[in-house]
């Protein structure tokens, strides 16, 4: 097995038992409804908000860098990576992505299968189609170690 299949099988592991474990399963499960929302339906009709993620003047962006939502609003995220380096975007709320990126900095070479997050090489574009059903503000961040400390991260305002 290859590295990352042992280390994506401890991390399985790590977040199955809690869920197993606790009334309501874990928290880092994408697959239903969370705080920041829900998987939106691709059938369904969806804003289009575009963010571009670059690297400019030592700093790593996201433009726009805050978006804001109404509560039920279904998002079209198209994503577009116009840096020389490897981003991604993760929907979460603050203490999620938190805890996410101190795994991604023990985990460097972590990849992600999630509703919430898309990751895209240099010049290459993504979608994601998220749901949010509460009111509150949200977090999307690079979770690429040293990234968000780098200034990329954005602010969600669902009102």
């Amino acid at each position: 097995m290859k590295r990352t299949s042992h280390i994506a099988a401890a991390l399985w592991l790590a977040m199955a038992i809690p869920a197993i474990a606790s009334p309501g399963g874990g928290a880092h499960s994408h697959d239903g409804e969370t705080a920041y929302g829900e998987p939106g339906d691709p059938s369904k009709p969806a804003r289009v908000v575009n963010i571009a993620m670059r690297e400019a003047d030592g700093k790593m962006l996201f433009v726009p860098n805050q978006i804001e939502v109404r509560t039920g609003e279904q998002i079209r995220f198209v994503v577009r990576n116009n840096g020389e380096l490897e981003h991604e975007i993760v929907v979460a709320t603050f203490e999620e992505n938190e805890k996410h990126a101190i795994e991604m900095r023990k985990n460097p070479d972590m990849e992600h299968d999630d509703p919430n997050a898309r990751r895209l090489d240099s010049k290459k574009s993504g979608e994601m189609i998220w749901k949010f059903t509460k009111a509150g503000e949200f977090e999307f961040a690079c979770l690429i170690p040293g990234h968000r400390e780098s200034g990329m991260h954005g602010k969600i305002v669902v009102k």
